[in-house]
């Protein structure tokens, strides 16, 4: 079996160009953008729950562990169509998976001793490098722009 066929009908329609961009790349960013946001909502609700008396630790957000999850997987899936560009987002994202465990961990403890809750820094700072580096395998593959660039430089 051919490995860039290996999903079938996934492949061809992931695997279509947009803009001489594959539409996967941009599924990659928005995936990020979108579980960046649910890190806030996360967060926010960690801290109204921190607020309330009868709390006694964290729960998770169900719509941050979902983006989690599919960012997961897609980088996994990203990285059988270019194995060197998604071996280096897979560990990233894993990298930031790690890292939002362990804060949530944290919060958690902060509030069950009734601290303060603090806040993700970690974990926004590695979403970070995944956005900088799927930008910038999704900016890589414009023909317009690399053509630019090469011109003026």
């Amino acid at each position: 079996m051919d490995p860039a066929t290996m999903f079938g009908p996934l492949d061809a329609i992931l695997t279509t160009e947009v803009l001489g961009v594959v539409l996967f790349k941009y599924l990659l960013v928005v995936l990020v953008l979108a579980n960046m946001a649910t890190r806030i909502l996360a967060y926010k609700r960690n801290v109204n729950e921190a607020d309330d008396e009868d709390a006694t630790t964290a729960s998770r957000h169900p719509l941050h562990a979902a983006t989690t999850i599919a960012l997961i997987l897609t980088t996994f899936y990203y990285a059988t169509y270019a194995p060197h560009g998604g071996v280096v987002l897979t560990m990233l994202v894993l990298g930031l998976f790690l890292t939002d465990f362990f804060e949530f961990e944290t919060r958690a403890v902060d509030i069950r001793k009734d601290d303060h809750v603090r806040r993700p820094k970690g974990a926004l700072v590695a979403s970070l490098l995944v956005l900088a580096y799927a930008t910038f395998q999704l900016v890589n593959e414009f023909a317009l722009f690399v053509d630019t660039l090469s011109q003026i430089l």
